[in-house]
């Protein structure tokens, strides 16, 4: 059961963000999808994958894929699904504790957690950036073989 409200609160806060977003009609349906799809990988690779940081960064790359190619086919840049979906893996309590912590003047704490904070931000980066460049190179591998004169 916690794992349908987990997946439901990802739809509903991927929908809150394209709104502020300002995106239009079935783009912002589409860009929720993304969110909750997000989540729904982050969950099942807990089941096979110990590693946070590792979960961030495949959840992330899929998603980029996803938003990559409704892009082409919603003829709209990849960042209008892309911001969207990615809002549910982002760190906020990990980033709330380590904030609290160095205001609090608890540094140990800080860096600590901080490092983890900063691992988390780094994964989805990677994720991001991993996600584009597969994607790009299949298009490439595609157009190359589309252009293979057939004997």
């Amino acid at each position: 059961m916690i794992y349908i409200t987990q997946i439901a609160t990802a739809f509903i806060g991927s929908l809150g963000f394209s709104i502020l977003f300002n995106i239009k009609g079935r783009r912002l349906w589409l860009a929720a999808i993304g969110g909750m799809l997000s989540w729904i990988i982050y969950l099942l690779l807990g089941n096979w994958i110990a590693s946070e940081m590792s979960r961030y960064f495949i959840s992330t790359m899929v998603v980029t894929i996803y938003s990559e190619v409704l892009a082409r086919i919603e003829k709209t840049p990849t960042t209008t699904f892309l911001t969207s979906s990615v809002v549910p893996l982002i760190p906020g309590r990990a980033l709330y504790f380590t904030m609290n912590y160095a205001v609090n003047g608890m540094m140990d704490e800080f860096l600590s957690n901080g490092s983890h904070t900063v691992g988390y931000a780094a994964a989805i980066a990677a994720g991001i950036m991993a996600g584009s460049s597969l994607f790009r190179i299949s298009r490439a591998v595609e157009q190359k073989l589309k252009n293979l004169p057939l004997d």
